[in-house]
């Protein structure tokens, strides 16, 4: 007879926990552009950065720790064809953290932004390249595909920006669009015409928000003056997605609760920033209460996202189960 030691055990963190991190830190930046423009307390965005690279330290050191101890388990998820892309989301984070310190010190914002841009060079280079290398099955096709080059690219250069390196921003920011629009035809040619995402997949069309308004914050970061007719269009689009995927939810959170959600937090606190970053900037018009509203939007549904990850730590169903391999008694 078999004998199962354990029918089932958690699985090491998966990479793509770093979203939390990133939906964090996005939301920080939020506050800190909310605090230019309105009348907020400026301990509050404060203490929101100060949170949020508490989270990505944490994650840091548990990803750290699973290549330690569960090397296997980390080169499998780097080989696999849909949460290989989520490693991508490190490199973002850092180079978001890189934005969140520099207001404290140039010099650590430097050091994280190079090596947020070395690793993710790097990687994006390693999976994008993997994927021009054709047999991919367009069934495993989903919006994360964007994670290793544009959602990268358009960090690293609103971060090469606000350090002072615009021409390097606009490298980078140049980078990120054309493989947003190469990407998105793959993405919507999938989702049209294959079958449905599974559901354990349907959490990532979340990302579909992220590329037109991060794209949209790292374009404001490298232009100056009242925004001009491109900004709009890219705040256009991030409304009509954010519309699209309004219109999905019921659809989507057929799946319960799980850290995967969290695919929604980038876009979702990137859209309020490029709003109030063109109030800034002089805009007037729509963009007068679009930002308020995005901003308060972002606010409570990244709420949930932390009360719903809260709520599954506390019930010990925070990390996937997978089987445990059977021995012969």
């Amino acid at each position: 007879m078999n004998n199962d030691e354990s029918a089932n055990r958690r699985a090491p963190m998966p990479v793509a926990f770093f979203g939390i991190a990133v939906g964090a830190l996005a939301l920080a930046g939020a506050w800190r552009a909310a605090a230019q423009v309105w009348r907020i307390p400026q301990q509050l965005p404060a203490l929101l950065t100060a949170l949020a690279l508490v989270v990505w330290i944490a994650l840091l050191v548990a990803y750290a720790h699973k290549w330690l101890t569960q090397r296997d388990d980390a080169l499998g998820e780097l080989r696999h064809p849909v949460q290989s892309s989520f490693a991508a989301l490190i490199p973002v984070s850092t180079m978001l953290a890189a934005q969140a310190v520099q207001t404290y010190s140039r010099d650590a914002a430097i050091a994280l932004y190079v090596a947020g841009v070395a690793s993710q060079l790097a990687l994006g280079a390693y999976l994008h390249g993997r994927f021009w290398q054709g047999g991919r099955n367009p069934e495993l096709t989903t919006p994360a595909v964007y994670l290793p080059t544009v959602a990268p690219s358009f960090v690293a250069g609103t971060a090469a920006a606000g350090l002072g390196w615009t021409q390097l921003g606009a490298l980078f920011f140049g980078a990120g669009v054309f493989s947003w629009l190469a990407i998105e035809s793959i993405v919507l040619h999938r989702a049209a015409v294959h079958e449905p995402l599974p559901e354990a997949l349907r959490p990532s069309l979340g990302i579909q928000l992220a590329p037109p308004v991060v794209g949209g914050v790292s374009y404001l970061a490298i232009t100056h003056g009242v925004p001009d007719l491109f900004a709009y269009m890219l705040l256009g689009y991030g409304l009509y997605q954010a519309i699209m995927l309004a219109r999905l939810v019921p659809w989507i959170r057929q799946r319960a609760f799980s850290p995967s959600y969290w695919a929604f937090s980038f876009g979702v606190g990137a859209l309020p920033t490029m709003a109030i970053r063109m109030l800034e900037r002089g805009a007037q018009g729509p963009v007068e209460w679009i930002a308020p509203a995005a901003f308060v939007a972002a606010n409570a549904i990244i709420a949930m996202l932390v009360f719903g990850t809260l709520k599954a730590a506390a019930s010990g169903q925070l990390m996937p189960v997978v089987p445990n391999r059977t021995k012969a008694a």
